[in-house]
């Protein structure tokens, strides 16, 4: 029997032009690239894509940047510079795809906005990533991801023990509120596109899409109880649902919710029964448990609670995580990107390995080449 063909890959065929920075629009595009788009990568001249600059070093630019661009061609060209911009439209007319991310109104004003673009390839999918919008008040202002979570709320819902609200370890905004958004509304838009013919604009706010992660507050703030900042189930006020230190200095990521694992957790760290309903004084039964939790160590923990199904588990750092055997034989870790005679882990993806380019090893898109010998393939 002859073996089957591979399926091919969902989005092979389709034309991505990418003038994005940084890190929302360039992950978008390499979820796209991945899943088989071919995605040309336009820099302005000198420096590039700002993230070229961000150590560590990697394969003669920055590690970020060879992760988030892995798969990408590259075009360099001066946007305003007339032959460059007319040959970068030339490219946007034969395009299925086009990501942007400057303010409002840039890309109109150097002939590529999608107004003028989308009369002559009216098949165009648009998208528009910005901090706040293509409209309304705050559509021109300057911000980064910190500035985003702190005018939407997120960030004033968790607080440190000085009661000050703590800076999170991850780029939420950008990430789960403008590069996943911005790749759902594309694929969205292109089944649309399969019905109606036309493509549109898309405006993805992410500011806007922030305020979906906090879908627990709004709950109870638009039902009459706005929540407490720490001090709510997934904030800091329940002991059910803590980061509790250890006697060596490590941490144990206690989340034992449910009543069932609530009685577990406290059966191995010895609370007596009396002291286990945490209603009355959530803030005591806290404190008892962190006493508890504080005798013993880390390894100590994590033995006490290996045969247990209770939800806790120890607070890994990044390294440990990147080297534990459950996710290595996940092969999170199997694909890689390449560049300058250096190789490291491809960055893993959120899309499931059937729909994934399986190429082991993809290089990132070099800076500084004549824009000229760069086009679409074909």
């Amino acid at each position: 029997m002859p073996p089957e063909t591979p399926a091919p890959l969902p989005l092979a065929g389709l034309r991505v032009l990418d003038f994005s920075n940084l890190l929302p629009g360039p992950l978008a595009s390499l979820l796209l690239a991945d899943a088989g788009a071919e995605v040309i990568k336009v820099e302005r001249p000198g420096i590039g894509d700002e993230m070229r600059g961000y150590a560590p070093a990697f394969g003669g630019t920055s590690g970020n940047f060879a992760l988030l661009n892995r798969g990408k061609r590259g075009l360099t060209a001066d946007l305003k510079n007339e032959a460059d911009r007319a040959h970068v439209r030339s490219l946007a007319l034969g395009a299925d795809i086009l990501i942007e991310q400057f303010r409002p109104g840039v890309m109109a004003r150097l002939g590529l906005g999608y107004a003028e673009l989308a009369k002559e390839n009216p098949r165009l999918i648009y998208c528009s990533i910005t901090g706040y919008g293509q409209t309304g008040a705050r559509a021109q202002k300057a911000a980064h991801d910190l500035n985003y979570m702190a005018e939407t709320g997120v960030l004033g819902l968790s607080r440190g023990t000085d009661g000050a609200p703590v800076l999170p370890p991850v780029l939420a905004a950008d990430i789960a509120g403008g590069a996943y958004p911005a790749v759902m509304n594309i694929l969205l838009a292109l089944q649309q596109r399969h019905v109606s013919g036309r493509g549109c604009q898309l405006d993805i706010a992410m500011t806007d899409n922030l305020f979906t992660l906090a879908y627990w507050g709004q709950a109870g703030g638009h039902a009459g109880q706005w929540p407490r900042p720490g001090d709510e189930l997934v904030t800091g006020g329940s002991p059910r649902y803590q980061i509790y230190a250890t006697a060596d200095g490590r941490y144990l990521a206690a989340a034992p919710i449910e009543e069932r694992f609530w009685q577990v957790f406290c059966d191995r760290i010895g609370l007596p029964a009396a002291e286990r309903d945490d209603g009355p004084d959530p803030h005591a039964t806290r404190a008892r448990v962190a006493e508890l939790v504080a005798a013993k160590s880390a390894a100590a923990w994590q033995a006490a609670f290996a045969d247990a199904d209770v939800c806790v588990c120890i607070v890994a750092t990044l390294e440990e995580a990147a080297a534990d055997p459950a996710f290595r034989e996940r092969g999170l870790f199997r694909r890689a990107v390449a560049g300058g005679g250096e190789t490291m882990p491809a960055l893993p993806l959120p899309l499931d390995e059937g729909l994934r380019n399986p190429a082991p090893s993809r290089g990132f898109p070099g800076h500084g080449d004549a824009f000229r010998r760069t086009g679409w393939s074909g």
